[in-house]
């Protein structure tokens, strides 16, 4: 066997819109394509010896055992890997069991679509499951050492790459209360909400948190003076800048003291209960490898407690103990600790409820403080302390004392939040009963902490566990508050950049800033942000990061949901505009059913109050409805088509061509918004696909709360310019003659341009050409469909012919000219440099002729047309030579449809030719 490709999709896909995080593998299983499992000798013993556990796949028998079972019978390969993929993961601690597995077009290729949690994990597994599989298939079984450690590596994956504590809790809590969030790349920062409404964290500390705080909050002795300064019990003490001044801060103070960093956390190089100048010493030294200053403090007795405040209310209350082992009679001290660390519940840093425990010098300074050694057999019953602090990072554990603290304790913190201004506080107390007053139990506060963990409180050793993650959520989201900006997103074969243009357009009548993505680039407003292709998840995500965006648009391509699935988990408004013949045989998606799928992923992942727009007249479209979770609003061409009259009848919301209008259909309501003739993107009504068009943006802007009025006026106002939007249906006036310069590259783009060209008064020379990474029989269709509409045909090829010999899409075309039935025989060419074939039909056009160009290199196009001095200033423009466009105003320019991605343009006047 052999992993062709690996994927990683991040978002809803075409496997699945709930289960969104997958490893997506091509495999050859090569000489095993004809092998089921049950014709390879000792493969079922093997595999059930090596993983037991997969006794618990039900697989589609439904049942435990079902997919063993499957094995036994006859299964393949592909299908196996999945189901040890996941198993791996699950052993190690990453509970997943979404899988599936589909044969190609190709004999033996499989997609294996396998659920992770840890991406660098998942990946890892797919290919330890290859390892484990071929393993058994060559010798019967895979060593346990072999599995030992795939197992070791991937614990060792998931906890490097695993959230922390407090962050993880914050994200499960804000999943559950339905807030979308993403991790950043930078800083270890989690956005929490989209656009304007996002929150930022990082661990505990939030978008809310006063840096003053943080900072003040960070310097203990800063801390201790305005707390004191304002009757808040707190330590006696001093600081102090060298080892000089440690024996006067002694003297001062007294046994026991207490010395610790000025600038430390988590209970790093902090000492309690020092009671000798010796240890005193060697407290100092511990303190100062941490910070420059020092703190020495009068020792209090008591236990430590941990108060979290949040947005100035007490959510919960934990005492913490140092980390310590209780004595059996029978083990050591060493042994004990061995123990311990094996309990489930522990860990290495914060991903378990506890914290292993590590012996070092402190360990042992504090064990012979105590009278003992690790090699101390520890008496029954009897408490050894491995730890001077409480800290849970440290082996501590802690016990929930929320029900218990005593009010009037409660007030002392919520004012200390006040006092230092944090949203997010941990308040260190030192007490000897927190049922009574700091005063009655001589209780001191002994710090503060900004970002304070909140693991102690979520899962305590003992006693209820709070759910601090919602306090703060809910500050940061108040109860009505926003979270998410709106998400419209649009995608199809054709006419996307338009629809999104248009969306988006319509939208900037009421949202001050509407970010969107299209094929030419990443706006915010109307201000470029990056250029270029922007239509998958990377580019949506610019948007969705944005803190200035009111609304997103985003084009969704087919590539994108392919490669890494979407950027968003879902959508207000999934407008689906159509499917065709495009791109197919690449991706593995070899029909159009197939490609309808694709593109039903942007309606299935339509919330539950939203709504997929689907175009009724594309039976693959409609029939998307069936699947979509939120609600349907349809566009048709048709005002009698069936479907809409009857969805319309039911309470539903459609978008029509209604007597030459464009209509919105609410119950018994007929909205007219606005005439085709006067909306400019229609050609005056002749270009049927941007009418098209034009209905689906008007019903997604309504259904997502625009009103009539303002629909009308963006529908009027939307013109598209050449330079916004080059390669679109750019139509150039160059005096006797025009060019059009557009991106079409499949048939049913090349159709719609088609119909412009069949409308044109005069002669017609056709530039065209195709990807080369298209099939053969749509290269064929290309020069077929080119042949019904240009008089005159000059065929080019792209410059990167991906993957075919120079000459060989030209020889295609040339096939499916010949096949075209026509009167007569259309002439056509060869000239396979873009620039070049250009030129060629440019100097040989003859008066109100049309030079119409399917180009790869759009700049270069247009700058070849431009070389020819068209005129691009404020003249008035007229329309071509007898061709009527009904309804254009003639001191305007003229706005084109676009054929394939649905963009428009301006026509540019020029002299007339010399």
């Amino acid at each position: 066997m052999k992993i062709l490709q690996t994927q990683t999709l991040r978002g809803p896909n075409y496997w699945s819109i709930r289960r969104s995080k997958l490893i997506l593998v091509r495999l050859d299983l090569e000489d095993l394509a004809d092998r089921p499992s049950n014709t390879i000798p000792g493969f079922y013993e093997g595999l059930v010896a090596t993983l037991p556990s997969l006794e618990e796949h039900h697989c589609s028998p439904g049942c435990r055992g079902g997919f063993l079972s499957r094995v036994k019978t006859s299964t393949m390969m592909g299908h196996i890997l999945e189901h040890v993929a996941l198993e791996l993961q699950t052993l190690a601690g990453m509970e997943v069991g979404f899988g599936r597995t589909r044969e190609t077009a190709t004999d033996g290729i499989y997609q294996v679509a396998i659920e992770y949690q840890i991406e660098t994990a998942g990946r890892y597994a797919v290919r330890a499951a290859l390892r484990l599989c071929e393993s058994i298939v060559d010798t019967g079984s895979y060593p346990t050492a072999e599995l030992e450690r795939d197992l070791n590596d991937l614990i060792e994956l998931r906890d490097e790459a695993a959230l922390g504590a407090s962050t993880e809790a914050l994200v499960r809590e804000a999943h559950r209360m339905g807030i979308p969030s993403m991790t950043l790349d930078t800083c270890d920062l989690i956005q929490f909400g989209y656009g304007k409404y996002q929150k930022r964290i990082q661990a505990a500390l939030t978008s809310h948190s006063n840096v003053l705080g943080v900072e003040l909050a960070c310097d203990k002795e800063r801390t201790k003076k305005i707390l004191a300064s304002m009757g808040v019990p707190v330590p006696v003490g001093m600081t102090i800048d060298s080892f000089g001044e440690l024996a006067g801060a002694v003297e001062r103070l007294g046994y026991p003291i207490v010395i610790k960093p000025l600038n430390g956390n988590h209970g790093r190089g902090v000492s309690i209960d020092i009671k000798t100048w010796e240890q005193a010493e060697v407290a100092y030294d511990r303190a100062r490898d941490i910070s420059k200053g020092t703190i020495v403090e009068h020792f209090y007795q008591g236990r430590d407690h941990r108060i979290l405040v949040v947005n100035h209310k007490v959510v919960a209350v934990a005492e913490r103990v140092p980390a310590h082992v209780v004595g059996s009679g029978l083990w050591t001290i060493a042994a004990l600790v061995e123990q311990e660390n094996q309990n489930p519940q522990r860990g290495k840093g914060h991903d378990n409820m506890l914290t292993q425990i590590e012996i070092d010098d402190s360990t042992k300074e504090l064990l012979d403080r105590q009278g003992y050694t690790l090699d101390t057999i520890l008496p029954e019953g009897e408490i050894c302390y491995l730890r001077a602090t409480a800290n849970l990072s440290t082996g501590g554990i802690a016990i929930d004392r929320t029900d218990e603290i005593h009010p009037h304790t409660v007030w002392i913190a919520e004012r200390v939040s006040h006092i230092i201004g944090l949203d997010v506080i941990g308040i260190d107390v030192i007490t000897t009963d927190i049922t009574k007053t700091l005063a009655e139990a001589d209780g001191t506060i002994v710090e503060v902490n900004a970002a304070p963990g909140l693991r102690m409180h979520i899962a305590p050793s003992q006693g209820v566990g709070r759910n601090v993650a919602a306090p703060i959520l809910q500050m940061l989201f108040p109860p009505g508050t926003p979270t998410r900006i709106p998400v419209v997103a649009i995608t199809g074969t054709n006419g996307k950049t338009t629809t999104t243009r248009a969306i988006a357009h319509i939208f900037s009548q009421v949202y001050d800033s509407v970010g969107f993505t299209t094929t030419d680039g990443i706006y915010i407003g109307d201000r470029l942000v990056e250029k270029g292709d922007t239509t998958g998840p990377q580019s949506a995500q610019i948007i969705l990061q944005d803190p200035t965006v009111d609304i997103a648009v985003l084009e969704t391509a087919r590539g994108g949901i392919l490669r890494s699935g979407l950027a968003f988990q879902s959508c207000d408004v999934g407008v689906v505009l159509n499917v065709a013949a495009d791109h197919l045989g690449l991706g593995d998606i070899d029909n159009i059913d197939q490609m309808a799928k694709v593109k039903a992923v942007i309606a299935e992942a339509v919330h539950a109050d939203g709504y997929a727009v689907l175009n009724a007249d594309d039976d693959r479209v409609a029939a998307m409805a069936k699947h979509v979770v939120g609600k349907v609003a349809y566009f048709s061409m048709d005002s009698d088509n069936p479907l809409v009259r009857a969805h319309v009848q039911r309470g539903g919301i459609a978008a029509v061509l209604e007597e030459g209008y464009i209509s919105i259909l609410q119950q018994d309501w007929v909205h007219r918004i606005e005439k085709v003739e006067r909306v400019p993107i229609t050609l005056g009504g002749r270009a049927p696909f941007m009418i098209a068009n034009a209905l689906a943006a008007s019903l997604a802007t309504f259904v997502q709360g625009m009103k009539i009025e303002q629909i009308r006026a963006g529908l009027r106002t939307f013109r598209a310019s050449a330079e916004q939007t080059p390669g679109r249906m750019n139509l150039f006036n160059l005096g006797n003659y025009h060019a059009l310069v557009d991106y079409a590259h499949n048939p049913a783009g090349y159709a719609a341009v088609g119909s412009f060209v069949k409308n044109w008064p005069g002669k017609s020379i056709g530039v065209i050409g195709g990807p080369g990474d298209r099939r053969d029989e749509d290269l064929i269709e290309l020069g077929r469909l080119s042949a019904t509409f240009f008089d005159r045909i000059v065929i080019k090829e792209d410059e990167d012919l991906r993957g075919r010999d120079r000459g060989e899409v030209a020889a295609l075309i040339v096939q499916g000219i010949a096949q075209a039935k026509t009167e007569t025989p259309v002439p056509h060419t060869i000239q396979l440099n873009e620039g070049e074939a250009l030129e060629w039909a440019l100097d040989r056009a003859a008066d109100n002729a049309l030079v119409a160009i399917f180009a790869d290199n759009v700049t270069q196009s247009i700058a070849l047309i431009m070389s020819r001095n068209p005129i691009v200033d404020d003249v008035p423009v007229t329309s071509p030579p007898d061709l009527k466009l009904v309804g254009l105003p003639i001191a305007a320019p003229i706005a084109i449809g676009n054929s394939n991605n649905g963009d428009s343009a301006h026509v540019l006047s020029a002299k007339p030719k010399s």
